[in-house]
């Protein structure tokens, strides 16, 4: 029971690349900026996180659904895998959202001409 969230997370960004493949919105789009983003973002959440850690503000937990496995204190496993989910969702959020718009903002000037 202990890798249920874990395994949840890397299903669930296995899932969005497969809806970035099918979309071709972020990595399938332009890989070597995606991957830049992907670890600058990433990078920036791990440094964030540290520094809640080092403040006191953030705090690991016990969940029965957690592996128990930390990568340094207060840091879970789990952590840098959601974040690079996180990460992930984000960008193909966005990338869809601004391809839409697209779309209605050349729908919309087509009409009006």
């Amino acid at each position: 029971m202990g890798v249920v969230y874990l395994a949840a997370l890397m299903i669930f960004t296995g899932c969005m690349l497969l809806l970035d493949r099918r979309f071709r919105l972020f990595f399938w789009r332009d890989a070597f900026a995606a991957t830049v983003v992907t670890v600058a973002g990433l990078a920036f959440f791990l440094v964030w996180d540290a520094f809640g850690i080092a403040q006191g503000i953030f705090f690991r937990g016990d969940a029965a659904i957690a592996t128990g496995i930390v990568l340094a204190p207060e840091m879970p496993i789990e952590e840098p895998v959601f974040l690079l989910f996180l990460v992930i969702c984000t960008m193909i959020v966005y990338t869809g959202a601004v391809r839409i718009l697209m779309r209605l903002r050349r729908r919309t000037t087509e009409t009006a001409r």
